[in-house]
């Protein structure tokens, strides 16, 4: 009978433990404002996307606001209206009477939403960092040139540093896994990438460029229990990327 107590008990700490997990779907996905390998700009396809991977957080990349390129449209607003997601947009620069830069969309509210610079020796660059409960989710699009990016991976790592909850770092950061500011990002966060599975150009790529990451403090409070870049060949010039991690 004591074993048989003791047995109930053990099952019942493992179930409990269990239903503290919680698993985020964080997709990531540069979206070329829209316009797909065929030179069409189709957000409704974009947002299919988006919908047939059913993530809670996206971290978009390359989005217009109220541009004329995008033919005044509000791309993150709209976005969010086509996914049914809270839509969120960082300023990178002034463009065609508009704006152009990143955003976020998420199944739930943030607590917090802040946006900051980061170094753009062609065009100016931001991160924008969004805490939620559990976590913290920063979206960045890294410049083309190198240095600047080995100045963001610093500047990323001390963000990453005020947070006591698991930092996620998602987006398209113009670098391949053997490149010199891809050793210094990883003394701050762990890729979670199967880095054989290629991301650009999405017809048919032939690099990985495109990441999702955990803080290094952290990482052993997540488990990815998948990664996966999906098969979209068409709707932008980037493949999109989706991580199934477990919150312990």
């Amino acid at each position: 009978m004591k074993h048989l107590f003791a047995w109930l008990a053990l099952s019942l700490l493992a179930l409990t433990a269990t239903a503290q997990n919680s698993t985020l779907r964080l997709m990531s996905y540069n979206i070329h404002n829209g316009i797909g390998m065929d030179r069409i700009t189709d957000y409704t396809r974009i947002s299919d996307v988006i919908n047939n991977v059913k993530p809670d957080v996206v971290a978009i990349q390359e989005a217009d606001s109220v541009t004329t390129r995008s033919k005044g449209t509000d791309v993150m607003l709209e976005l969010g209206k086509h996914t049914g997601m809270h839509h969120y947009f960082s300023r990178a620069i002034d463009f065609a009477g508009g704006s152009y830069g990143i955003g976020l969309l998420s199944r739930e509210e943030p607590l917090s939403l802040t946006n900051r610079p980061l170094p753009g020796t062609e065009e100016a660059r931001t991160m924008l960092v969004a805490e939620f409960k559990d976590y913290v989710v920063i979206c960045a699009h890294l410049s083309l040139t190198e240095a600047d990016r080995m100045t963001s991976a610093d500047i990323l790592g001390k963000e990453a540093a005020k947070w006591n909850k698991p930092v996620f770092l998602a987006g398209d950061w113009n670098m391949k896994p053997d490149s010199k500011p891809m050793e210094k990002i990883k003394k701050h966060f762990t890729p979670l990438n199967n880095m054989e599975l290629l991301t650009f150009p999405a017809d048919k790529p032939d690099r990985c460029i495109d990441y999702i990451s955990v803080d290094n403090r952290h990482k052993k409070s997540t488990n990815v229990k998948t990664f996966e870049v999906v098969d979209e060949r068409m709707a932008s010039d980037h493949r999109p990327i989706v991580a199934d991690i477990e919150l312990k």
